[in-house]
């Protein structure tokens, strides 16, 4: 994995390919021009028996640079930097900044590959892709182009928790486990098949003393290393779950929908309401910001203990005797 750049300073990780995928995806290209110049050199020499030699010898010269150079410029820039053999290959070039490939990079490579492969046999891009940290040939470093690797290699499925140990993982304090010995764990639980028992034990015990010099408390007595970092990678993984949950199922801060999930006016356990009759004090405290709580009395603020004042009532005239507008009005009983 490497690191990109975006130009919106966006760091994204990226594959960078392999060398011998870049080579198996060249030897399709290779192939499938060298069948492009015998079919146009059988359609050149069939051309010549009614052309004088001149004109064939053009065509044959515009037939080469078409198929090495126009092919992989032509693929590279309509298919956003596939050729064939890296379409079958699951390979991509991308700009260095991680954005596709642009005709003037397609064409910087295609001009640099035909000197590489065509004229020194790929001994350039061999040695400057082992020299260079990306892996990039000379066209790539002329064009400011990365070969990347578009499909992921396969995940083994996370560990689960062994049958016991989950009431003891419930009580972990994992806040000082590192993603870097989390993935160094998850490693060693995916090639724990594959070791050999001395190997196996001998790094288990390894990684299980780095993760518990960081993991409390220790584990019962007689756990193996394997059922160890499975329950403590299986307990990361479902807290991490749940903090997701959470999170995806908080419900807006804003809106016509408050806290407590009533209308603005409403009664709701989040936000003091704005009814009809002004502040309502009711709020999300240990006993409610308006309700009766234990806290000190006589701070005259509802919410700390004091009830909230009811609203004043403004007195009804009486039927029949409408108090008179500013203006001399009387209005009708």
């Amino acid at each position: 994995m490497s690191e990109v750049v975006t130009g919106e300073a966006v760091v994204v990780e990226v594959r960078i390919a392999q060398l011998s995928s870049r080579a198996l995806a060249f030897l399709i290209d290779w192939a499938v021009q060298w069948s492009l110049m015998i079919l146009a050199f059988l359609l050149v020499t069939r051309a010549s028996l009614v052309t004088d030699d001149s004109l064939a010898t053009g065509l044959l010269i515009l037939f080469v640079v078409l198929v090495t150079v126009g092919y992989p410029v032509a693929f590279e820039t309509l298919s956003r930097g596939r050729s064939l053999g890296k379409l079958a290959l699951g390979l991509r070039v991308v700009s260095d900044d991680g954005g596709p490939e642009r005709f003037r990079q397609a064409l910087f490579r295609g001009l640099a590959g035909f000197v590489e492969f065509w004229t020194f046999f790929g001994a350039p891009a061999l040695i400057t892709s082992l020299v260079n940290q990306r892996g990039k040939r000379l066209g790539d470093v002329f064009a400011g182009t990365t070969v990347i690797g578009e499909r992921a290699p396969r995940q083994d499925p996370p560990p689960q928790m062994p049958p016991g140990l989950a009431p003891w993982a419930a009580t972990l304090e994992l806040s000082g486990l590192t993603d870097d010995l989390a993935n160094l764990a998850r490693q060693y639980l995916s090639r724990w098949h594959q070791l050999s028992p001395p190997v196996r034990d001998e790094m288990g015990l390894r990684v299980a003393g780095q993760v518990s010099a960081r993991v409390a408390p220790p584990p019962p007595p007689g756990v193996p290393p394997y059922a160890y970092l499975a329950a403590v990678l299986a307990e990361r993984r479902r807290r991490e779950e749940m903090r997701l949950a959470r999170v995806s199922s908080t419900p807006p801060p804003y809106g016509p929908q408050g806290h407590g999930g009533q209308e603005y006016g409403g009664q709701g356990p989040g936000v003091p309401g704005y009814g009809p009759h002004g502040y309502s004090g009711q709020g999300h405290g240990p006993h409610g910001y308006g309700e009766q709580g234990p806290g000190p009395q006589g701070h005259g603020v509802p919410g700390y203990g004091v009830p909230a004042p009811p609203p004043p009532r403004r007195p009804e005239p009486p039927r029949g005797d409408a108090p008179p507008t500013p203006g001399g009005f009387v209005p009708p009983v």
